[in-house]
């Protein structure tokens, strides 16, 4: 263990730890078909915030502004959402999980550096592709660019959210028959 995992756990750890482990939504994650529902309207709501924003950016569009403070609050309640049903497994610091969750939270990191190099290489194909083409490639480096480093900072977010485990069941005890000698 390194030093930082051997620290006892502050007051924000436990409350971050108490915030991540609310049990108020679960229902909106209870399944693995509702987890995956959830990253992909996340995905979507993701895509159309990058769009609108690069609208108000590089188009200098007003209502493009006012789609993105709408966007806002959904996008904020399904990463909530999802977050919930990895327990913050991404947002806890190390000390705060457990053997299993630093596992999990390496294989997470793994899958998505690995899901990243696959988008980036498409990326870069598609990019001298076009260019080999005579087609304009500077005037999509900024956008695509911005596309890619949004994607890059919430693949974990999403690769944890298609890939976690469904809840054990909970063992009752009144089930539990001692052996007879």
């Amino acid at each position: 263990m390194t030093a930082a995992e051997q620290r006892p756990l502050t007051n924000y750890d436990r409350w971050m730890h108490r915030l991540m482990n609310r049990q108020e939504g679960a229902s909106f994650h209870a399944t693995a078909t509702r987890r995956r529902a959830m990253v992909a309207l996340h995905m979507t709501l993701t895509a159309v915030a990058v769009t609108v924003w690069l609208f108000s950016v590089v188009g200098d569009e007003r209502w493009a502004t006012f789609t993105l403070l709408g966007l806002l609050l959904p996008w904020c309640f399904v990463t909530g959402v999802i977050n919930s049903s990895i327990r913050g497994l991404l947002d806890l610091r190390v000390r705060a999980l457990d053997e299993r969750q630093r596992a999990e939270r390496s294989r997470v990191a793994a899958m998505a550096q690995r899901v990243m190099l696959w988008l980036l290489l498409a990326v870069t194909v598609a990019a001298g592709a076009a260019a080999l083409k005579g087609l304009d490639v500077e005037g999509f480096l900024f956008p695509v660019l911005f596309a890619v480093f949004v994607v890059h900072w919430l693949m974990p977010l999403w690769v944890a959210g298609l890939t976690v485990a469904d809840e054990p069941a909970d063992d009752p005890v009144d089930e539990w028959v001692p052996a007879e000698d």
